[in-house]
């Protein structure tokens, strides 16, 4: 995990300070995230299955996510991270969703993200980092299955931007 500098935020995304992404996951403190569902021509959710040194190891999770740096741009933090994670590079399309907080603790520290997400179209042939160790696409009937029959092949942060902004995918 290299230590970027990253701006800390209230509740209402303004920012109040900022540290290293290290102190803020030691001390809980709010920073900004971005997330990104990306989905092909069909339809189909593009999802990574997390490498083993990472919170979610061995679960699907969104292929794009990663800290807001201080004094970036959620938009211009979304393009590096889609290119970092997937290999996605230039001007695609994307459109914001919404901003929720997703606070937990997990392997050691304390993940206090305010979570900007996107959705992302593209047929993109997915170039994965060190981050995933493979990746899958999964029609919506197939995420609903997961979640009734197998939830635990999906990561809690998928599983919790899913309940926020896409209900119907629990039914």
């Amino acid at each position: 995990m290299s230590d970027e500098l990253v701006d800390i935020v209230d509740a209402d995304n303004t920012v109040i300070g900022s540290a290293f992404k290290k102190e803020a996951h030691e001390k809980g403190l709010l920073h900004r995230c971005v997330v990104a569902e990306i989905r092909d021509s069909q339809g189909r959710w593009l999802l990574v299955k997390q490498a083993s040194d990472r919170q979610d190891a061995g679960q699907y999770v969104s292929p794009v996510g990663g800290h807001v740096q201080a004094g970036e741009s959620e938009d211009d933090a979304l393009r590096r991270e889609a290119d970092e994670e997937v290999g996605l590079q230039g001007d695609f399309e994307f459109s914001f969703v919404g901003r929720i907080i997703f606070d937990r603790h997990i392997i050691g520290r304390h993940e206090n993200h305010f979570f900007a997400l996107y959705e992302i179209s593209s047929d993109v042939q997915p170039h994965l980092n060190e981050e995933s160790e493979s990746y899958k696409y999964f029609t919506e009937d197939e995420i609903r299955t997961a979640l009734r029959e197998r939830p635990q092949i999906l990561g809690h942060a998928f599983h919790f931007v899913l309940k926020a902004f896409y209900p119907q995918l629990l039914a």
